[in-house]
């Protein structure tokens, strides 16, 4: 039961199954606010809880601080988040993560194509030199921060 003088940060962690330290970062981060009551302790209204639970979530999907924030500034204060105000926040992270899964699966054929052909190429490979941009610099594996030297019976 929330009381008229708010939830206590051991409280909001408690109840919301993060860590009081967690709970400081996202207020830190602007994420979520409190007041001070009379004896100078952090204080959270009931609707922080399910402002959490948004957060959560949303990190769980692989969506930033710095987007989590802007889509919770779009979002009264106080107020606690409703089913309308989810689903708009989830709409916006959809197209957000179908962007991600199609720029993974990208990735993924492209790793398939570098390990069909097994050369891992400087000027063919899309993975680590797509269009061969980094011809310009030489020859020599420039990404893995050494230049192959020439075989000497010497060395």
């Amino acid at each position: 039961m929330v009381s008229l003088q708010g939830l206590t940060v051991g409280q909001v962690a408690e109840r919301s199954g993060i860590a009081v330290s967690a709970v400081h970062f996202y207020e830190e981060k602007g994420l979520i606010t409190s007041w001070r009551n009379n004896a100078n302790h952090r204080r959270y209204s009931a609707a922080v809880l399910r402002k959490i639970a948004v957060i959560k979530a949303a990190q769980k999907l692989g969506v930033p601080l710095k987007e989590i924030k802007a889509a919770m500034d779009q979002l009264p204060n106080e107020k606690k988040i409703s089913a309308g105000d989810w689903a708009k926040l989830s709409t916006w992270w959809q197209k957000d993560l179908d962007k991600r899964i199609a720029e993974l699966q990208d990735l993924r054929e492209g790793l398939n194509e570098c390990i069909g052909c097994g050369c891992l190429s400087m000027t063919d490979c899309h993975l680590l030199n797509p269009e061969d941009k980094m011809k310009s610099q030489g020859p020599g594996a420039h990404l893995l921060g050494w230049r192959r030297k020439p075989y000497t019976e010497n060395a």
